[in-house]
């Protein structure tokens, strides 16, 4: 009898566990393994929350800009949670490497860092530019000698002044201030702190729309660039199942619906091969 009751706990135990395994669901991130990408899964992308029209904080308190807009329909066609992650702009790397985000998209600049990530194709053209008091009459780089300037750190505008051809340039000013967020560097500009900002242009017009006072862009830009969404090395699964879906944005009108939106029509690049 207790051998009976032995082998009757021990089937027990089987069944039970293979219940238990049938009703686990495992949840990981859209970008981890090599399976293949199933509905269901979260879609974690990293942001700079205060880098608009891109991605921002907005009045309600929600997180809202081009790019997330773009993430969140390219998540509801494939059937992911999006995650929309505000990161600090330099701890990007760190980010990405560790698996918090499964992308960095975010007005993020491919030029100089093509071999660094596994890029989308590019999709907004993108300059960096000067912005000053619309008083102050700057007009040119020229302009900008003996002056302060302020930029982001880990910037695209930052790395176009670190190059050779704008050692000059560089040089030329009285001093350079690094700033977390270009939100904190026009309110240096306003209060007289700073004389110029180097930025990406989409942001310095989105800037000088929703400020009071008066702004202009010098003529002279610092350099041309494109945005593309930065995925880890080496994951070419998740970044081709995102730039499917972009194309097939760009195909049935979304994506240029979307910029029109957020005021890039003049910006976008992505075309339907």
């Amino acid at each position: 009898m207790k051998k009976r009751k032995g082998m009757l706990f021990i089937v027990s135990m089987a069944v039970t566990l293979i219940a238990g395994c049938g009703n686990t669901k495992e949840t990981t991130s859209v970008g981890e393994g090599d399976s293949q990408i199933e509905e269901g899964t979260t879609f974690t992308v990293g942001f700079d929350a205060e880098f608009p029209p891109y991605g921002y904080l907005n009045e309600n308190g929600e997180y809202v800009g081009f790019d997330l807009s773009l993430a969140e329909e390219v998540a509801e066609r494939n059937g992911w949670e999006l995650k929309k992650q505000p990161i600090d702009w330099d701890g990007k790397d760190f980010e990405l490497s560790s698996g918090a985000i499964d992308c960095i998209w975010n007005g993020f600049t491919m030029d100089g860092r093509e071999d660094s990530y596994t890029w989308s194709k590019p999709y907004v053209d993108n300059s960096q530019v000067f912005v000053v008091k619309a008083e102050s009459g700057a007009a040119s780089h020229g302009d900008l000698a003996g002056k302060t300037v302020a930029v982001q750190k880990e910037s695209s505008a930052l790395a176009a002044l670190n190059k050779e051809e704008n050692k000059g340039l560089k040089d030329s000013f009285a001093q350079l201030i690094e700033f977390g967020d270009y939100n904190t560097a026009f309110l240096e500009l306003q209060a007289g702190s700073v004389d110029a900002i180097a930025m990406d242009i989409g942001v310095c017009k989105y800037q000088m729309e929703s400020r009071e006072g008066n702004y202009s862009i010098l003529e002279d830009y610092l350099a041309t660039e494109k945005y593309g969404v930065g995925f880890l090395k080496g994951n070419e699964e998740l970044r081709d199942q995102v730039q499917s879906t972009l194309d097939e944005m760009v195909v049935d009108g979304t994506f240029a619906e979307i910029a029109k939106e957020w005021g890039l029509t003049d910006s976008v690049c992505l075309t339907a091969d």
